[in-house]
């Protein structure tokens, strides 16, 4: 009896708890030291885009996780440097009226990469296990058949020769607080903050239930969840890039010698008249 309570111990120490994660408290990174090694990482990011277009890869990078977490500012530098033909971010929309009627999955199917393509979703098929969950927007059979068919459709996915990753961005009570009193009294993040942000507030513990429950039923081993702790933005940056070159095994293709031809030269052609043209003026 007493061998089976003990067992029974250890198993519950060992189950994996998928509740934010609290991190300990580190010195925020210093900016030159970000900046260094973020360009550092940018230039690999040029190569793997090489090496996915050369070997026609398909790769679908999927960003999850709280709003405030920094999604947005880790897709902003992974493809700062990159070609949008090549490397290319879907956003959706709510969506229409037709697209509710829809196969679930159909209206992301539509921005999977065809082969030298990489796709990053900033948030994606997972709305249906958080916001739709928590808000309401969906029923609970229909939140109960995502948890059944979104596992074999990434295995699927996987199986059809795409590379599948997931993110999930992870951040602190205190820490999205400050960020959204920061987007409140700065203009030009305002239009961050949408009114389902800042209903998720009030939500807190719903929404870490449902992330829960999400990652319970969809941490598979073709496809599974990476969490990135994000109260500071520039060590989650930094963190996610190098950890996101790690699972795509690649090699520098260096590129071909390019050689610039002589300008041709202007042999009876006049060019018209400076004044006949509208320039923008000059402000400073």
């Amino acid at each position: 009896m007493g061998k089976k309570k003990k067992d029974k111990s250890k198993k519950e120490e060992n189950k994996v708890i998928y509740s934010d994660i609290k991190p300990e408290k580190k010195k925020r990174l210093d900016k030159n030291v970000y900046e260094k090694n973020l360009r550092s990482l940018q230039i690999e990011l040029v190569k793997l885009q090489k090496w996915i277009v050369t070997r026609k890869l398909k790769v679908v990078v999927i960003f999850e996780g709280r709003d405030a977490a920094g999604k947005g500012g880790v897709i902003k530098r992974i493809t700062q440097n990159l070609n949008p033909r090549v490397c290319r971010v879907v956003a959706l929309a709510t969506p229409t009226e037709r697209e509710k009627t829809q196969w679930y999955f159909q209206r992301y199917v539509n921005h999977l990469p065809a082969a030298g393509e990489m796709v990053l979703f900033d948030r994606s098929w997972y709305n249906r296990a958080g916001v739709e969950y928590v808000m309401g927007f969906c029923t609970d059979e229909e939140h109960k058949e995502f948890l059944r068919s979104c596992p074999e459709f990434e295995r699927m996915l996987v199986r059809s020769g795409i590379i599948l990753i997931k993110y999930w961005f992870s951040i602190s009570d205190e820490e999205q607080e400050a960020r959204f009193q920061a987007r409140i009294k700065d203009r030009t993040k305002r239009w961050k903050l949408s009114e389902m942000d800042i209903e998720s507030r009030g939500k807190w513990v719903d929404y870490s239930k449902a992330k829960d429950i999400m990652m319970a039923h969809t941490d598979i081993k073709q496809a599974p969840w990476y969490v990135v702790n994000t109260d500071d933005k520039r060590r989650a940056r930094l963190n996610c890039i190098s950890h996101l070159l790690t699972l795509i095994p690649y090699e520098d293709i260096p590129p071909e010698p390019i050689k610039i031809p002589a300008r041709q030269k202007e042999v009876g052609y006049v060019r018209p008249p400076l004044e006949d043209q509208n320039f923008v003026p000059d402000v400073l």
